[in-house]
């Protein structure tokens, strides 16, 4: 069974290298890799980071309904394929979806299952220091992601779990104990708790 880990923060909460620490030492995790009309930003490479794609593209996607989830942000298209999912049910993997709350929101309708976690930074202040230091973008964008920051934060209390990331090594900890407990959840091992029971029954 795959379990679905829906990964929610505003941009400069740390969730990216989260993510990458949680698939670093997890290979029973797959990445869901997003598709994106936006361009590359820094050294980010095709296929790893994204899936760059142009606009036309995109929408054509979007026609036949290729997406389980997608939106528009800043301008630009960001989407999860249907197609990713398939393959981590194939491989028997879990999948992590780095998505924004418009997506975690149309995502969790489709998968109710899915958990979802929320990552925000310890206060407004943190938040835009981190921004400045990843020197990427010109000031209206940074005072425009800390206006979006405020409003996805309202959203905390549709998310399974909030993760409030104060120390990285501690938070990367409560990032894998979230995933070791999901994999616990009853629904998670029934397949291994169906032969335990008939040996009981064996006994009878």
């Amino acid at each position: 069974m795959t379990t679905v880990f829906i990964i929610s923060a505003p941009s400069g909460s740390g969730k990216s290298t989260l993510v990458s620490r949680l698939l670093a030492k997890d290979p029973g995790l797959m990445f869901s890799i997003s598709y994106t009309t936006r361009k590359p930003r820094g050294a980010e490479v095709d296929g790893k980071d994204y899936r760059f794609v142009t606009r036309e593209a995109f929408e054509a996607m979007i026609a036949n309904n290729e997406f389980l989830e997608w939106a528009q942000v800043f301008g630009n298209y960001y989407g999860t394929h249907r197609g990713i999912l398939e393959d981590a049910r194939r491989q028997s993997r879990d999948l992590v979806l780095d998505i924004d709350v418009q997506g975690a929101r149309q995502l969790k309708c489709q998968i109710p299952e899915a958990v979802t976690v929320f990552i925000l930074a310890p206060s407004r202040q943190i938040l835009e220091a981190r921004l400045r230091a990843r020197d990427e973008d010109r000031e209206e964008v940074i005072q425009r992601r800390l206006r979006d920051a405020a409003e996805e934060i309202r959203n905390y209390e549709a998310y399974d779990y909030v993760l409030i990331n104060r120390d990285l090594d501690r938070s990367d900890a409560v990032m894998s104990a979230i995933v070791s407990a999901e994999r616990v959840r009853r629904t998670r091992i029934e397949d291994q708790i169906r032969p335990i029971l008939e040996t009981f029954e064996k006994k009878r």
